[in-house]
């Protein structure tokens, strides 16, 4: 079972050493983190900075509250107003920052062992999944975009090809070009072969006049979340 070295404390009353050590245990899990965040992805060093220091901030803020309610109403309006004004960031960005906080918390309130046993676990999860292909896009799946003149009949123009070519496919956007004489015709299909993309792109060349095709991986939306 996992134990708090603060415990044993009395109320309002912390010894040099346990304040000490609770702050170098946070110092070091934070700069796991930062050093876990850099080895996957694309980083500035003003985030490491940040996630190396979070956790020591949360639990010094922890320390100071204990247990005082107007004091946890206080603090909980400054992260509030800390939380508006900063930048929305992406997925990984905001689990990251999550994260360095629960381990603030736990240090915050002692229990020193349990916040390194999650530091471990979840890093080396984060790890494990960042070098896997859990999550990512199928490769046969492609955004297509056909440009056509507008007298062709855009619903129905490319069915067959696409039945050649294709498990499924789906009209995803039009748009009008070139004051509205075109139209730009936006699908996400999935290839029956991947070698034959090639093929598929011939073939609505033959059929749009040779206009423009795109023809590529499907972009995420957002990682925010």
């Amino acid at each position: 079972m996992f134990s708090s070295i603060l415990s044993t404390a009395t109320a309002g009353q912390m010894s040099a050493a346990t304040a000490l050590a609770c702050t170098g245990v946070s110092l070091v899990l934070g700069l796991i983190i930062a050093l876990v965040y850099m080895s996957h992805g694309v980083c500035t060093k003003n985030f490491v900075i940040t996630l190396t220091l979070l956790p020591a901030m949360v639990q010094i803020v922890i320390m100071l509250v204990n247990g005082n309610l107007g004091t946890s109403v206080a603090v909980l309006g400054a992260f509030s107003l800390i939380r508006f004004r900063s930048v929305p960031g992406s997925a990984r960005e905001i689990s990251s920052i999550f994260f360095a906080m629960a381990i603030g918390l736990a240090t915050g309130t002692g229990y020193l062992l349990f916040a390194a046993v999650i530091t471990v676990i979840l890093n080396l999860v984060m790890l494990l999944l960042c070098h896997s292909p859990f999550g990512e896009q199928k490769p046969r799946s492609r955004s297509l975009h056909v440009t056509i003149p507008e007298n062709l009949d855009y619903p129905l123009v490319f069915e067959e090809i696409f039945a050649a070519y294709t498990k499924k496919h789906s009209l995803e956007r039009v748009k009008t070009t070139n004051l509205g004489s075109m139209y730009e015709l936006s699908y996400n299909i999935v290839l029956k072969n991947v070698d034959e993309e090639k093929a598929l792109i011939d073939a609505i060349r033959c059929r749009n006049g040779n206009l423009p095709v795109i023809c590529g991986r499907p972009q995420t939306v957002s990682e925010s979340l």
